[in-house]
């Protein structure tokens, strides 16, 4: 077996993958054969780079706090990122947001029906445009997420490295290629899902198996015996590193919190004042009355970075005179206290949720 041709027609996996998936796929997923864009769409967003059991309770929450698009639109930036909280990747929570007010302001709060026009939207790309639009409006047209990537590398053994925007398009326009028919009821829709599902299970990156694999007969990788050497992309994401003190400030029962900026990590999140480096807290925080305490360093490992977290935790006398509270609020980064209990209705990153969560340490 050898890849396609010119001179080779590609194989054909649409039949064979939409009776597979009508019989083996995810039929239990809450979002599996639903027809609605704002389910279909919350689902494909929350699902980016995210396993599929970390997402349910999330996806359900939502649903249940913002039942429709309009409801979404209509809530403040920080209670939708309080609820997206520990799901990580904050910048999808905060194009969701502005997503969601997009359709509502200009699309009458009704998602367009057209993979061209929803691929326009904050925060939809290509591939989720083209899962909406064929989920719920029947559109033929062909998705390519990392998991679709995987799946077609293999069956057709590209060998082109995803590396290079022009193979990724050849990839991309074999994929169109490769769709069902139009005309057949259900069809564009058991495929997508196909492929989705076969990704997710059966083509794992890591030893899949093939033998159990509706397309066994027709994959170039397994003929080939070297699966895992497909699909091919030779630039590697360079991960770095980094550490920053963070200043667990408390008084009372209140915590002071500081909301990060708009770009960056934990982007418009609420958060504890960072700071260099012991010294730099030593000096912040000259004649402060209390004590500071240094607690054990956490490791929060992200897409490019490991960042060493180290939480100093400072409480402040409840009798602080007021005009010690306002030296030392002059000092801080800007910010401000919040009840303990209400901080942990907003949106903070999972370290920050964690330690709150648990309380000051005895």
């Amino acid at each position: 077996m050898t890849p396609p041709t010119p001179d080779r027609p590609l194989p054909p996996i649409a039949p064979t993958l939409i009776a597979w998936q009508r019989q083996h796929g995810r039929h239990g997923l809450p979002w599996v054969g639903s027809r609605d864009p704002y389910r279909v769409w919350l689902s494909e967003i929350m699902l980016q780079q995210t396993q599929v059991s970390v997402v349910l309770d999330y996806y359900q929450r939502f649903l249940d706090r913002f039942p429709t698009v309009a409801e979404l639109a209509a809530a403040s930036q920080d209670e939708v990122l309080a609820l997206w909280s520990g799901l990580g990747y904050y910048s999808r929570a905060r194009n969701l947001h502005r997503c969601a007010q997009v359709v509502v302001a200009d699309h009458g709060g009704r998602f367009p029906a057209s993979s061209a026009v929803l691929a326009t939207l904050p925060g939809i790309g290509r591939s989720t445009a083209a899962a909406i639009a064929a989920f719920c409006f029947g559109e033929r047209c062909a998705i390519l997420d990392g998991n679709v990537k995987r799946v077609l590398g293999r069956a057709l053994g590209f060998a082109g490295d995803l590396a290079q925007a022009r193979q990724e398009k050849a990839l991309w326009q074999l994929a169109e290629a490769l769709l069902p028919e139009a005309g057949t009821d259900g069809a564009i829709q058991a495929y997508t899902q196909g492929l989705m599902d076969l990704g997710a299970s059966l083509c794992s990156v890591r030893k899949p198996a093939c033998d159990a694999c509706p397309l066994a007969a027709q994959c170039v990788a397994r003929a080939e015996g070297r699966p895992e050497a497909y699909p091919v992309k030779t630039r590697k994401l360079k991960r770095g590193a980094r550490a920053h003190l963070l200043l667990w400030l408390d008084w009372g029962d209140r915590v002071w919190l500081v909301q990060r900026p708009q770009a960056g990590v934990w982007a418009g999140l609420w958060s504890l004042p960072e700071l260099d480096d012991a010294a730099a807290l030593w000096a912040l925080s000259a004649g402060w009355p209390g004590d500071g305490r240094l607690l054990p360093p956490v490791v929060h490992v992200l897409t490019h970075l490991d960042w060493t977290l180290q939480p100093c935790h400072w409480p402040l006398p409840a009798d602080l005179a007021e005009t010690q509270r306002q030296a030392i609020e002059a000092a801080l980064p800007p910010g401000r206290w919040v009840a303990r209990a209400d901080a942990l209705a907003m949106g903070l990153p999972a370290p920050i949720r964690r330690w709150l969560e648990a309380g000051p340490p005895g």
